[in-house]
């Protein structure tokens, strides 16, 4: 274990035998940190904070900090880290602001500097946020989404597998999976073809998830019509479903449907 000697690490933290820590960095008596992890200078890791395996976590990051919400109470709430991760410069992730509440980061993501994740936040896997980019208590970011830098995401929030959010979006309506989503006010904009393909999604079920995206932006059906007529129109393939169940999923904010022009 290779710890500065400027550093302080409580003597309740769990640490594997391999882990790296930085000068400077605090390490609170709640936190476990799996083998392979890296963590550079002045970090903070407090609260009840799990992280997994192989991360490089960089200067200035803060985990496991209290909620930033009123109601807070000192309850005992969580963070949970995967497994290589990269969080770049003063990312912030707070802990949940309910009892034996969690914020969740999953695998293989890229948090860019000052990315900030809230409370009860869900970040899945492989996921990209560029720097500055923020997410409000209990918004969502499922696998393979990519958000611009400097975008903000309203509490409760989702973001569907495989999206793209352009930088400076305003986010206050949850997004479908496949899809790109710009502006403030925001719109939708195609659905992420190139992002579908290099996933290894084929022709076919590129076409289809474009062709459930029309139905879904065509102004003349309401939601449970644009539903109704992708699952009678559109071939029923497992991209096709993920999308239909999207929109089926109760939502606080309402989910994007209308569409812009690229320049």
């Amino acid at each position: 274990m290779k710890i500065n000697p400027t550093a302080h690490v409580d003597a309740n933290a769990q640490l594997a035998d391999d882990v790296e820590i930085g000068a400077f960095t605090i390490i609170g008596p709640n936190v476990s940190i799996g083998s392979g992890t890296v963590i550079r200078s002045s970090c903070v890791l407090e609260g009840w904070t799990e992280i997994g395996e192989n991360n490089v976590i960089h200067a200035g990051v803060m985990i496991g900090g209290e909620p930033q919400d009123f109601g807070y109470q000192g309850e005992r709430s969580f963070v949970k880290i995967g497994s290589r991760n990269i969080l770049r410069e003063y990312v912030t992730v707070h802990r949940g602001a309910h009892e034996d509440s969690t914020t969740i980061i999953g695998d293989d993501n890229m948090l860019m500097a000052y990315v900030h994740v809230a409370h009860n936040c869900f970040v899945g896997n492989q996921v990209t946020m560029a720097n500055y980019a923020g997410m409000a208590g209990y918004s969502r970011v499922d696998d393979q989404a990519v958000l611009g830098g400097l975008c903000g995401l309203h509490q409760f929030v989702r973001i569907g597998r495989l999206c793209m959010v352009g930088g400076l979006s305003k986010v206050n309506k949850d997004v479908p999976p496949f899809c790109m989503a710009d502006g403030n006010p925001m719109r939708l904009f195609g659905t992420n073809f190139r992002g579908m393909r290099r996933r290894d999604i084929n022709a076919e079920t590129r076409n289809a998830v474009k062709a459930a995206f029309n139905i879904l932006t065509d102004r003349t059906l309401a939601m449970p019509q644009a539903i109704e007529v992708i699952e009678r129109d559109v071939p029923d393939l497992p991209e096709v479903r993920e999308f239909v169940e999207f929109l089926r999923t109760k939502s606080r904010m309402g989910v994007l449907t209308r569409a812009g022009k690229l320049n």
